[in-house]
């Protein structure tokens, strides 16, 4: 089953996508708002965007640029403007195929299936290339200590140290910083606390479990610009 998610004023259309694709292998979710847009792009998988760049103020075209900016999800647009241009802006604002309307729901379909298998390709050609290191990548030894980054698990020896979500999300960005000053202000942003209400106090809240979790002299204080972490990872 593949996630597509439509955005499209013309609730006609959606519905004969709807009964033409579901049936398919492919589960739609239709947007009219970009609002609605965003908030189902972010709670969910997606394996294909499907917008249309007829909305009004370019709506389409802006969805377009910000949504390959942050993603490298599939994007197909579905314009009824005959103008080339329309087909060049799209394409060079990342998307990676374009329909003109009105269209035949058969080449509709054709296009993602088409689309659905390049990207196969390329996600089966990465993982063939970082399977290697999948092993290395997810393991962060220094000193006594090891922290698997897929379990979200610490261990010195034997032991296991339970550690908070919070807990691990800063010492992972300590690890992957070592011997570099860090503000409380980079350290909210590189955790999930960079979308919560808080202040510089909870780094250092968090940073005083640590401490007393581990080596206290791991975390160096360095008064009037933040945290170093005092370790070096080992190879």
């Amino acid at each position: 089953m593949y996630n597509i998610l439509i955005f499209d004023t013309d609730t006609c259309l959606l519905t004969q996508l709807e009964t033409y694709l579901e049936p398919n292998r492919y589960r739609l979710i239709c947007v009219t708002e970009p609002e609605q847009f965003w908030y189902e792009f972010n709670r969910q998988h997606l394996d294909l965007v499907l917008l249309n760049i007829r909305q009004p103020g370019s709506a389409g075209l802006h969805l377009t640029r910000e949504l390959r900016a942050r993603s490298t999800v599939g994007i197909v647009l579905i314009s009824d403007r005959g103008e080339s241009i329309d087909r060049i802006i799209g394409l060079e604002m990342g998307a990676d195929d374009y329909i003109a309307s009105p269209f035949e729901l058969r080449e509709l379909q054709v296009r993602l299936r088409n689309l659905l298998w390049r990207i196969s390709l390329v996600r089966k050609a990465e993982a063939a290339a970082t399977a290697p290191h999948a092993r290395q990548d997810n393991l962060i030894q220094f000193e006594d200590y090891e922290l698997e980054l897929n379990s979200r698990k610490l261990r010195k020896g034997a032991e296991l140290i339970k550690l908070t979500k919070a807990e691990f999300e800063l010492l992972v960005v300590f690890a992957l910083h070592p011997q570099q000053v860090l503000t409380r202000e980079r350290l909210m942003q590189q955790t999930s606390h960079r979308n919560q209400d808080v202040n510089d106090r909870t780094i250092d809240v968090i940073i005083r479990r640590l401490r007393n979790k581990m080596s206290c002299d791991l975390f160096v204080t360095v008064h009037g610009e933040g945290y170093l972490f005092a370790a070096s990872p080992r190879d």
